[in-house]
């Protein structure tokens, strides 16, 4: 099945507009994605006809908000083939996905207990697992990253042994694209008896994710980097997980009952959502992913690995330029340096020629470092980018390393 770009990037009103006196060509969709109209229309039209708080109502509004909810929790069940819509656990992103897990499952841990997380992780996978050490004397062990920007799997295992009590890690680097052996992975985590927690905010962009297949413990994801809004995402957890786990925060909705001397709690997923949840950022979710599922997710992932190829062919002979992640199967994500400029300075200079890449450490510090960088340039490809888009980048990117020849 082929996949019309040209269909697809009609949908989002953005695309339209120029920069600096040029057409925008939109590369930094590693960071947030932009959004479809249907995404727009579904938010903006729960608040123009129906809103009303979720779980707590009976009147009209409320059913008719809560049921919107639901669906969309539904939807994210679908998507990821998650047995049950009870391990679907709405959050505000993968970021507090990863500190929910951290916290409630490091109740649990003791001095000496080891995490193992990777050199390539964001720094949301890193952090988290950082205040346990601090805290409860957790020790931290860092898978090495090769030349490439592929794991090393014969030091991951060599890391894992009894005292293993969660391996955490990227299903695809935000940096090198690097798409990681999941399956081995979890695999292996699970023979030494730890779980296992895969990041899946770039991954879950660019190919299908099946939950039970990769038979994760626990997976997250971002909504703004999948075609939603900011301010939710996804914690999914097998639900013998997640029935482990005490509550994260406390407030509403999240208790069986309280009275002045004890409390009780909700089962999951409601135990992990205390308070008003993001409501209409929940139903813009929803939406992009129903959104997404009318396309074929292979053909999908073609006409971003032909972008990639296309930008690699056009700067093969640029002996100015140095490519960071080479990984066979990568991802489309090309992060680059440029001889004598800094990061920030080419992503200026390419704003003029209308194109948006990201620059800096992309909240990877130990990735740069493994690497001797302070920084890089990251443009990340997305369903609605064109090979003429593609071609576009190429010639602003010589004309930008131009100013530093």
């Amino acid at each position: 099945m082929s996949f019309d770009v040209h269909k697809a990037r009609a949908d989002f009103p953005v695309l339209e507009r120029e920069v600096n006196g040029k057409p925008l060509i939109y590369l930094d969709s590693g960071a947030s994605a932009q959004k479809p109209r249907q995404v727009i229309d579904a938010m903006s039209g729960v608040m123009r006809t129906s809103y009303a708080n979720v779980h707590r109502g009976l009147h009209t509004l409320a059913n008719e908000t809560t049921d919107a909810y639901e669906q969309a929790r539904e939807s994210v069940r679908r998507f990821i083939n998650a047995p049950s819509v009870n391990e679907v656990v709405f959050t505000k992103g993968a970021t507090e996905a990863i500190n929910l897990v951290a916290s409630s499952y490091g109740l649990g841990l003791k001095t000496g207990d080891q995490i193992v997380i990777s050199e390539m992780e964001h720094h949301a996978n890193i952090i988290p697992w950082h205040f346990l050490r601090e805290r409860l004397g957790v020790t931290l062990k860092f898978i090495p990253v090769l030349d490439d920007g592929r794991l090393d799997m014969d030091a991951y295992r060599a890391l894992l042994g009894p005292r293993t009590k969660m391996v955490a890690v990227t299903h695809m680097s935000n940096v090198l694209g690097t798409i990681n052996p999941v399956d081995e992975i979890i695999a292996a985590a699970h023979a030494v008896g730890a779980p296992v927690l895969l990041d899946g905010a770039q991954a879950i962009v660019h190919g299908a994710v099946d939950v039970q297949a990769l038979d994760v413990d626990f997976y997250v994801f971002s909504g703004h980097k999948l075609y939603g809004p900011t301010g939710i995402g996804v914690l999914y957890g097998k639900a013998e997980r997640l029935a482990e786990l005490p509550p994260y925060q406390g407030g509403g909705e999240m208790i069986g009952s309280v009275s002045m001397d004890r409390i009780t709690y909700a089962d999951p997923p409601h135990r992990f959502e205390a308070g008003t949840p993001a409501i209409v950022e929940a139903i813009g979710l929803g939406a992009a992913i129903d959104w997404l599922e009318q396309f074929d997710r292979a053909a999908i992932a073609r006409h971003e690995h032909a972008l990639y190829e296309r930008v690699k062919t056009g700067l093969s002979g640029a002996n100015w330029l140095t490519e960071i992640g080479t990984a066979p199967g990568k991802g489309a994500i090309f992060s680059f340096t440029v001889a004598g400029a800094h990061a920030h300075d080419v992503a200026q200079i390419l704003d003029r020629y209308g194109v948006a890449v990201r620059a800096g450490t992309h909240c990877a510090e130990p990735l740069m470092s493994r690497f001797g960088l302070t920084s890089s340039a990251r443009a990340s490809f997305a369903l609605y980018n064109t090979l003429e888009e593609a071609d576009s980048f190429v010639d602003a990117l010589i004309k930008a390393q131009g100013f530093f020849a």
